[in-house]
């Protein structure tokens, strides 16, 4: 049965057919108001079944348009675990977008940098992650119009995806970096001993969010490509001043142009 988040959209949009989805990370809304050219525009709290985000800098609104050749519908905002949400409810976007027929999913994130040269305000494509949330979006009875149950994950993230964003961001000028992404849970930022773990683990990026989306998005058959915005050196490798969601929402705000200008041409491609 169709999700009734699907029915509800899908209305909405009419003859309007999304191919790539978007997620937006921390700080990085702005793109759907500066670089979508929007089509319909609707309310989390409007949409039967949606999750409302809580999470300051996160709009909760979902935009569909254009960007370039692509049509694309974005989520300016998203959810997260530690806001209470079960991961079933934070992934259920991505299967809507899925009967929604999209075929690509574009994730964003900000994140803190554990490798000696993330510096704040690189820009950082994921080549694979590590789930540190200690629970598994999949689990429970398998949904088998979404996909097996036991879905392989070897490429997470998809390399054609990854050439794209490196050749949308040549294209104007800008490095992508890679690296591999560890999701803990939050909302607490991790302690100089937790990073220090992570960076023996082989995390290089440290973040709260994308992991499961990428999981159930996997899992039904969409390709994935993720991006972080490095907004901080996560805890005991910067500078001894606090960290905060405003020193994450001002790096993003500094990199906005070059940040939208590569998700731009990566999402016209993608399509």
């Amino acid at each position: 049965m169709k999700l009734e988040a699907s029915k509800y959209v899908s209305e909405k949009l009419g003859n309007f057919l999304p191919r790539v989805g978007m997620v937006l990370g921390s700080g990085l809304g702005f793109f759907a108001d500066e670089a979508i050219e929007p089509v319909c525009t609707l309310d989390y709290a409007d949409i039967p079944g949606f999750p409302v985000s809580t999470v300051e800098g996160h709009a909760g609104r979902l935009v569909c348009g254009h960007v370039g050749p692509s049509t694309v519908i974005c989520l300016q905002g998203r959810f997260h675990y530690y806001e209470g949400y079960s991961l079933e409810e934070v992934t259920l976007p991505i299967r809507m977008m899925k009967e929604l027929g999209v075929e690509t999913l574009l994730l964003t994130n900000a994140a803190g940098g554990i490798r000696k040269d993330l510096e704040p305000g690189d820009l950082m494509l994921l080549t694979d992650h590590i789930n540190c949330l200690g629970q598994n979006p999949l689990r429970g009875p398998n949904e088998n119009r979404f996909g097996p149950r036991f879905p392989d994950m070897s490429v997470p993230y998809g390399k054609r995806l990854r050439a794209l964003a490196h050749e949308a961001a040549a294209a104007c000028g800008v490095t992508l970096k890679e690296g591999i992404y560890a999701c803990m849970t939050g909302p607490s930022f991790e302690t100089p001993a937790e990073v220090r773990a992570l960076g023996v683990l082989g995390a290089d990026a440290v973040g709260m969010s994308t992991v499961p989306e990428c999981i159930v998005a996997r899992h039904c058959g969409i390709r994935v490509g993720a991006i972080s915005c490095i907004t901080n050196h996560a805890a005991g490798l910067g500078a001894a001043n606090p960290l905060s969601h405003g020193e994450v929402a001002e790096t993003a705000d500094r990199v906005r142009e070059p940040f939208a200008q590569v998700l731009a041409g990566w999402a016209a491609r993608a399509g």
